[in-house]
């Protein structure tokens, strides 16, 4: 069997790289941003929150309302609203015109994301699914290694309106990619109302699941949406600093989250969910500790930089393994609300984070995320106890 990516698979893990790093970007330039729009930090850093709620909000009945619609057309219409929203952002002078963009881009993304998903799973050979399906979600892990580093650099040489135009331009291209290589794919036999996909929240257990997914992506998210100001303090970085920091994080990312899926299958989600959360308080720690030291040269604090991103992208797998043990049979509806779990989660970072950070600094930022992380322990062992689970330790692992 031959190992070439089709054409049209890269184009969609290249669509998914672009709403990522639209999203996560904002990180990588939020002082120069804030400073030019006269907002708190605090308050630039709800650019995250504003996208990533929109999505998490649009992308269930996204879903639903374009069940029937032509794929193609529906990823025309969504990429040009996604490159007219960026485009347009690079413009304004407006901090609640701003958000409006953002949020009209993280409405394009919702309508793309599930149907690229979707053709995904239509269009994959025998027995090579999984793999296709991987491929796509590792746009996201991509983001943080090329996406969000080149777009900091970007508004660190430009302005940070350049990470919009840059935005916009990688739309274009997604456009174009989708254009030329997207086959002509029937729209999937609808698989029910939106009261049918959200049938699963009738479950206790999977509620607390999901509220366990977004304690856990909450918590890693207070530190990277504010990455830029904590190590300004911490250690004088700029955005070159910054960019590289996210190269680092971006693959070690990547190598935490093989190692914590492949944890989850030897000890089991439970044993591997403990381990990663335990990881990140110690890390966690270490940077309250080197917060006391400061200032240090951020070379000394590469290492725990590689951790810190390993060990919150060990935790994902394990706990979507949870999340589809705690669901039984309604486990592919519960991983579907599982994309809204992780951008509640993202947004929920982004807002608690801001708040921590306007009324403390970027010194606690660290402790109060390793209390968002032990709080997701406990929400996953209150739901084992809401409804007998399944067997965790032999259900594959799921990406992020």
């Amino acid at each position: 069997m031959s190992t070439r990516v089709p054409a049209w698979l890269a184009a969609l893990t290249f669509t998914m790289f672009t709403f990522a790093t639209d999203d996560y970007v904002i990180a990588g330039v939020l002082p120069a941003l804030s400073r030019d729009l006269g907002v708190s930090e605090a308050v630039g850093g709800q650019l995250v929150t504003g996208f990533s709620l929109a999505f998490a909000l649009t992308a269930p009945a996204a879903s639903v309302v374009t069940a029937s619609w032509p794929r193609r057309g529906l990823m025309t219409g969504a990429l040009l609203l996604f490159v007219a929203a960026n485009g347009a952002a690079a413009l304004v002078t407006s901090y609640p015109v701003l958000m409006g963009l953002r949020v009209l881009a993280a409405v394009a993304a919702a309508a793309v994301v599930p149907a690229a998903y979707a053709i995904t799973a239509s269009q994959s050979p025998a027995g090579m699914q999984g793999r296709y399906l991987a491929l796509v979600m590792g746009g996201l892990t991509g983001s943080l290694m090329l996406g969000v580093p080149i777009g900091t650099w970007v508004g660190g040489a430009f302005g940070w309106r350049a990470t919009f135009v840059l935005a916009a331009l990688l739309g274009l291209v997604s456009l174009v990619a989708v254009r030329r290589t997207l086959p002509h794919v029937a729209p999937e036999p609808a698989e029910g109302s939106l009261r049918d996909r959200l049938a699963p929240l009738a479950r206790p257990q999977v509620v607390a699941g999901l509220l366990g997914i977004v304690a856990i992506v909450l918590g890693s998210m207070m530190v990277m949406t504010y990455l830029a100001p904590f190590l300004r303090e911490l250690a004088g970085a700029g955005p070159v600093e910054v960019g590289w920091v996210f190269v680092l994080a971006g693959a070690a990312g990547f190598a935490g989250g093989q190692l914590g899926g492949r944890a989850g299958d030897r000890w089991g989600a439970d044993r591997a969910l403990i381990a990663g959360i335990c990881g990140f308080g110690a890390v966690m720690a270490a940077f309250t500790v080197a917060w006391g030291l400061r200032p240090l040269a951020l070379l000394a604090l590469l290492p725990l930089l590689a951790l810190w991103a390993g060990v919150s992208w060990w935790i994902p797998p394990p706990a979507q393994v949870r999340l589809l043990a705690l669901a039984g049979p309604a486990g592919p509806q519960a991983l579907a609300l599982n994309s809204s779990a992780v951008y509640v989660g993202v947004s929920g970072g982004g807002a608690l984070g801001g708040v921590v950070l306007e009324w403390h600094g970027p010194g606690l930022l660290p402790a109060a995320a390793a209390v968002v992380e032990v709080v997701a322990l406990v929400i996953f062992w209150q739901a084992s106890r809401l409804g007998r689970p399944a067997v965790t330790s032999t259900v594959s692992r799921t990406g992020t």
